[in-house]
């Protein structure tokens, strides 16, 4: 499958791939393979549990015509919100830096799970480890990402963030049940500077079946330019990630959205979040 001309080029900037504990449609090789055929710009690894900056840098040489893009999940398997693990993956290259998503709190209660990891502490402040971490991320070419933290939670993570100078900040699929945002706080944030990450897999029967139509009345309220257009693909069970976009796009362009604002939201505006 190759995507329309008017779509090559594009950045996938949430894919899980093999080598994974949970089972993955793809390798990294040819998850790499079948996006360059299918024209795609750049794919960004993500793995709950391990780190996939290295990995990127790697398959990066042996695909040629692709950007790829690697990360760090802050989770329980890399010691959750640990200082030392987010320098060493900045050094390593990694782009994207998500707070916790399957170890959160939020992430956990929502599912009837115990335990889990909050960014904050009793008195509702951020935690040290917290503030270290973002001192980090100021100093780097690297996107902070909400993960699967609550609203409640993301908030005041966003405004620290922002007044340490991160300029890249990207919510994690803000329709999902488990981390979702209410239109008036994304307008909120969106004129901070706050991009959202809209994903297809929100749409599926993994994500919480949400409707094609709230994603696209988010987008129309908070704006094409805030928003980028992402798969969260990768499971076996899901079609291919560029196959996934493709859908994306049709479905998004049935509900009015126009080939030049599909473009900005695949293609431009994951190139400027990614400096790509």
């Amino acid at each position: 499958m190759r995507l329309p001309e008017w779509l090559h080029g594009a950045i996938d900037m949430h894919v899980h791939s093999a080598p994974d504990l949970d089972p993955r449609r793809f390798d990294d090789l040819d998850l790499a393979r079948e996006a360059a055929a299918a024209a795609l710009g750049g794919i960004v690894l993500k793995n709950h549990h391990f780190s996939t900056a290295e990995r990127a840098s790697l398959v990066s040489k042996t695909v040629p015509g692709l950007r790829l893009f690697g990360g760090l999940v802050l989770n329980e398997t890399v010691g959750g919100l640990n200082p030392a693990a987010v320098r060493a993956a900045l050094t390593m290259g990694a782009r994207m830096i998500w707070m916790p998503t399957r170890s959160a709190l939020n992430h956990r209660r929502r599912r009837g799970e115990q335990g889990g990891i909050t960014v904050l502490d009793g008195d509702g402040r951020l935690r040290p480890e917290v503030e270290e971490i973002l001192r980090l991320m100021a100093t780097a070419p690297a996107i902070l990402c909400t993960g699967h933290l609550s609203p409640e939670e993301a908030v005041p993570l966003i405004v620290r963030a922002s007044e340490l100078g991160i300029e890249r900040i990207v919510v994690t699929h803000p329709e999902w049940p488990v981390t979702e945002y209410p239109l008036s706080l994304q307008k909120e944030l969106a004129a901070r500077g706050v991009m959202f990450e809209r994903c297809y897999n929100s749409t599926t029967h993994r994500g919480g079946h949400v409707p094609l139509e709230a994603i696209a009345d988010a987008i129309a309220q908070v704006g094409v330019e805030t928003t980028v257009l992402a798969t969260d693909s990768g499971q076996p069970d899901n079609p291919p990630p560029p196959e996934c976009l493709k859908l994306f796009a049709e479905g998004l362009r049935a509900l009015g959205f126009d080939r030049d604002q599909l473009r900005q939201m695949m293609c431009l505006n994951p190139q400027r979040l990614l400096a790509a």
